[in-house]
């Protein structure tokens, strides 16, 4: 399950950016997450509660402070978004093929659906 050793990053850089700005705490995390990017939402809800709820972080104890619960976490799902290059039109394709809806070409350009980005943090 690669979306607990994600999360273990994530934590990690949530730390790191928590103690960069001076804060005591952290109480939510915002990550984008593309349909296409290889990772389970549900599968990384459950790691984060497994990785945000460690009272003792590996090597790092005086972590668990900083992320005393409860911390929130926001995921935005991206939906995937192709490029046809015979309509030149985007399109939310239907299915893993990527074929557009209008003239059937295969999509050579997914413009959205592959992001994996921490894009918000709360501290105080």
């Amino acid at each position: 399950m690669h979306e607990l050793a994600l999360m273990e990053e994530l934590r990690r850089l949530a730390v790191q950016e928590a103690r960069a700005q001076g804060a005591s705490r952290i109480h939510r995390l915002r990550l984008r997450i593309g349909s296409q990017a290889g990772v389970d939402p549900e599968a990384l809800r459950q790691a984060f509660a497994v990785v945000m709820g460690a009272s003792d972080p590996q090597g790092q104890p005086e972590d668990a402070e900083l992320c005393g619960r409860p911390i929130a976490l926001d995921l935005d799902v991206v939906p995937t978004v192709c490029f046809c290059p015979d309509c030149a039109q985007e399109f939310h394709p239907a299915d893993v093929i990527h074929a557009c809806p209008r003239c059937g070409a295969l999509a050579s350009r997914i413009l959205r659906g592959r992001e994996l980005e921490l894009v918000g943090l709360e501290v105080s």
